[in-house]
């Protein structure tokens, strides 16, 4: 089996070339349009010239190469004007240049059979049709066009388009007090120009219209900008249950060095992070054990490969209660597969954003976050625990979401 490292390095070295030949191709086209539809050779070369100015601006400021800013928590024109439409078109050109590809690569099969018995019969080629050509080309046009489509829909829409499903949860040791116990899980928050810290308040007016017992918060509330750590705190200090909210840190905190700044704000605003802890929830003399780790991975990523280990929830063991219903908040899925064999009933995780762009109705596997977790998200289970992994509320990179919609879960412990 080949090194994480040489994996998870071979896998973006490929995104970044497909990336670069993609904007390389992109332009090739642009070039042939303007000298099609352009007469003389100085407009040619002003609309050029504006046009890569726009590109390189754009990338300049969303690079931070130019404005001088830290993250907004809340939308600025020029997010607007510069950050979203690049985000769009880095996704929508790298998407429409992949499917064009694999359009005339099905042509081409379909065409080779025909080609090879023409030949094998010793007949002249077959001349193709203005008409076919026409048709192939307007063919090609549309599946050009749909990544940007399917953007616009998911940036307006799909970003936004929160749901907040009911998951009842099965555990066999569950004491009676605690039968239809109800658990609010909110995740990847990543506060920013698309997640303001007023969007975040109206999601934290609706976890609370759920009535939960108790909320729980699974990382992720940062992107890179230690800034906005105090916004997103003051966002989430309206949150509200009986018995308290918890939460866990994600990878993104500890990439941008706030694990124990936003603890510590959080703690002031009453909300207690679990850094390899546990917390006994109790009524009418029973309990159940709430343990809380950061986040950690045995993938290399990230600056300095913050939270990287060898063995997931080493020395976990001794935050386990044998006793009593052990519930994890872990940011990362991957951990599930050792809490299941260290017994832990139920681990809830976030990280994977439900793949934000996911084309399941096409096939299950179409969606990014296979490329580091078989848990993408939803409920599963296996021998010795459960594992929920929620689409959380934000985005990175493009703020798109396409089948993947954000969500608020409610979950209802049950005994069974």
């Amino acid at each position: 089996m080949a090194c994480p490292t040489v994996q998870m390095v071979s896998i973006f070295t490929v995104i970044l070339v497909m990336l670069c030949a993609s904007q390389v191709y992109w332009f090739w086209r642009a070039s042939v349009l303007i000298r099609r539809t352009v007469s003389t050779k100085s407009a040619r070369l002003a609309l050029g010239g504006a046009a890569l100015g726009a590109f390189l601006l754009t990338l300049a400021y969303n690079a931070g190469w130019v404005g001088g800013k830290g993250t907004h928590v809340r939308l600025m024109p020029a997010d607007v004007l510069l950050g979203a439409p690049f985000s769009w078109w880095l996704a929508g050109s790298l998407a429409a240049a992949l499917l064009l590809a694999l359009f005339w690569i099905a042509v081409w099969l379909v065409r080779a059979p025909i080609r090879i018995a023409r030949s094998l019969a010793a007949r002249a080629p077959e001349i193709e049709s203005p008409a076919r050509r026409v048709f192939l080309h307007r063919a090609a046009n549309g599946v050009a066009a749909a990544p940007f489509v399917a953007g616009v829909y998911g940036a307006f829409h799909g970003r936004l388009n929160l749901e907040t499903p009911r998951q009842p949860i099965l555990l066999p040791r569950l004491p009676k007090a605690f039968e239809g116990f109800r658990i609010a899980q909110l995740s990847d928050f990543h506060i920013g120009p698309f997640m303001t810290q007023e969007q975040i308040r109206k999601y934290v007016v609706i976890a609370n219209a759920l009535k939960p017992d108790l909320t729980v918060v699974t990382g992720d509330f940062i992107t890179w900008d230690p800034a906005t750590q105090r916004a997103v705190v003051e966002a989430l200090s309206g949150l509200a249950a009986p018995f308290g909210i918890f939460g866990c840190l994600g990878n993104h905190d500890a990439w941008a060095g706030v694990q124990g700044s936003i603890t510590r704000l959080f703690q002031q605003a009453g909300i207690r992070i679990l850094r390899h802890e546990r917390v006994s929830i109790a009524t009418q003399g029973e309990a159940l054990n709430l343990m809380g780790i950061d986040y950690t991975s045995r993938l290399p990523m990230g600056p300095s490969n913050a939270g990287l280990v060898t063995q997931y929830l080493e020395g976990a063991g001794g935050l386990i209660d044998r006793g009593r219903v052990n519930i994890l908040l872990s940011h990362n899925p991957n951990t599930f597969d050792r809490a299941a064999e260290l017994g832990i009933e139920l681990s809830l995780a976030g990280h994977t954003h439900g793949g934000q762009v996911a084309l399941e109705f096409i096939s299950p596997e179409i969606a990014p976050s296979r490329l580091v977790t078989p848990y993408v998200a939803g409920l599963f289970q296996k021998p010795g625990g459960q594992l929920y992994v929620n689409r959380g509320i934000g985005t990175v990179g493009a703020p798109i979401r396409l089948g993947a919609p954000p969500e608020i879960t409610l979950f209802e412990l049950k005994r069974g």
